[in-house]
């Protein structure tokens, strides 16, 4: 049993939103009561008890889009001239590193990323993973990843024709493998069919994995017209756009993930409600890569699940939170708009995302819960309440303030230090592991 308490507690359940002075209890992983400190302690005598002194009880983070491979890209120079356009980002980058990958550097990689998680408060995950030159055996390497630093994940292989039939094949296989080995192994781990984008897929094959999902229980997460160029690809070899061309492969649902949804339009987004699909909005990533400002308010008018995630660009989502705020505004230039879409992408429809895979709720600090629990330092300079707990949040809080972080009732970081992991050790290795990685392209 474990209680943390003596905080001010954001619950995000609507029966009970916020305790000025409030105690998480958890059995094993999962939550079993809130209540006042006093009380809680006195109802279980026996507990230990993690003090917070004052500090921000809250439910963990989650991120539904995430590139834990991306990782040995920090700090890498490249020879060639600078790409103009996100297809040359891919072919001079991405499509370089992800081939150079070995099952040793996607230990390394993820692990390194998985540390940051940990450190500012992010609990879940839903990766989206590439790796051509080392395909099979790498949801399982990462699986052993996540494993080691017990943060909770949906993993899956980005299929792509891109590299040749052999390696699509490949991908296609390592989905189907992992996804019957997570199938109700723990709380922690979970399969998705992962797909790359419209535009290195064949309609050959999103057949074969339309068939191969079947009878998996299992949605596609898939990259949806993050550049105009996927529609043009689509429209000139298929006569459809991107999200009509999956749609056509029952690849749109309830239990899939449409990525970034930049260039769709009004046809589409009927389809994706039609579909009751989710999509993930990952502001920094389009801002980054100067593809353009997703149409997530009209999605989100239109009554569409949108989450939140980082695409690979950071692993702290109150920093993706800050920035989608500032991004929707910049660019209805409405200084009026994003207030209640971002926080709803975050705290709302993320956890409704993970539900459709995990077996409890998430993101969420209630009774049945999973005990998904971190603490952050922050000393509200004014009032806090259960009314303007997001404003604090957006203005007052990041990922470096967390202090400690619980994921599914185990402690991994106290007081900012890492309870089973030792990252030095961990970052030596990957440092060698990148070079090599860096000599070899």
């Amino acid at each position: 049993m474990l209680l943390i308490g003596n905080g001010r507690v954001i619950t995000r359940d609507r029966h009970q939103p916020y305790l000025g002075d409030g105690c998480v209890v958890i059995k094993d992983t999962i939550i079993i009561e809130i209540g006042p400190t006093q009380k809680m302690r006195e109802q279980y005598p026996g507990a230990e008890f993690i003090d917070v002194q004052g500090k921000v009880i809250m439910p963990g983070m989650i991120n539904t889009h995430m590139h834990l491979y991306s990782t040995f890209a920090r700090g890498m120079s490249s020879k060639e001239a600078p790409p103009q356009n996100f297809v040359q980002i891919l072919e001079r980058l991405w499509w370089r590193l992800d081939k150079a990958l070995t099952l040793e550097d996607i230990y390394y990689s993820a692990m390194v990323v998985l540390i940051d998680c940990i450190k500012n408060g992010t609990t879940t995950i839903f990766d989206h993973h590439a790796s051509p030159g080392a395909v099979r055996g790498s949801l399982f390497e990462m699986a052993k990843a996540t494993k080691a630093a017990g943060i909770r994940s949906s993993l899956c292989y980005e299929v792509s024709d891109r590299d040749g039939s052999k390696i699509m094949e490949e991908g296609i296989q390592e989905n189907i493998e992992f996804i019957k080995f997570a199938k109700g192994r723990d709380d922690l781990l979970r399969g998705m069919f992962g797909l790359h984008a419209s535009m290195t897929l064949s309609n050959d094959t999103l057949n074969k994995c339309s068939k191969a999902v079947s009878g998996l229980e299992a949605g596609f997460h898939v990259h949806v017209a993050e550049d105009a160029a996927d529609q043009v690809d689509a429209e000139k070899k298929y006569g459809r756009r991107v999200i009509e061309r999956l749609a056509e492969y029952d690849m749109v649902g309830e239990k899939s993930i449409a990525v970034h949804c930049v260039h769709i339009d009004e046809k589409e987004i009927d389809i994706l409600k039609t579909k009751d699909a989710n999509v993930v909005h990952n502001p920094e990533s389009n801002m980054g890569n100067a593809v353009g400002c997703a149409p997530i308010l009209t999605l989100m008018e239109k009554g569409i699940v949108v989450g939140l995630g980082t695409d690979g660009y950071t692993t702290d989502m109150f920093e993706s939170y800050k920035v989608a705020n500032l991004l929707h505004k910049h660019d209805r230039k409405n200084p009026s708009v994003a207030w209640g879409e971002v926080p709803n992408m975050l705290f709302e429809n993320n956890p409704k995302i993970a539900m459709g895979y995990f077996s409890r709720p998430i993101g969420k600090l209630a009774a049945g819960c999973y005990g998904d629990v971190i603490v952050v330092d922050y000393d509200p300079p004014t009032d806090l309440n259960e009314t303007n707990v997001n404003g604090h949040i957006l203005f007052g809080m990041s990922g470096r303030g967390v202090v400690t972080t619980i994921i599914n009732g185990q402690v991994l970081m106290k007081d900012r230090k890492l309870v089973n992991l030792d990252e030095k050790e961990i970052c030596v290795k990957a440092r060698e592991l990148s070079s090599k990685l860096w000599n070899r392209l």
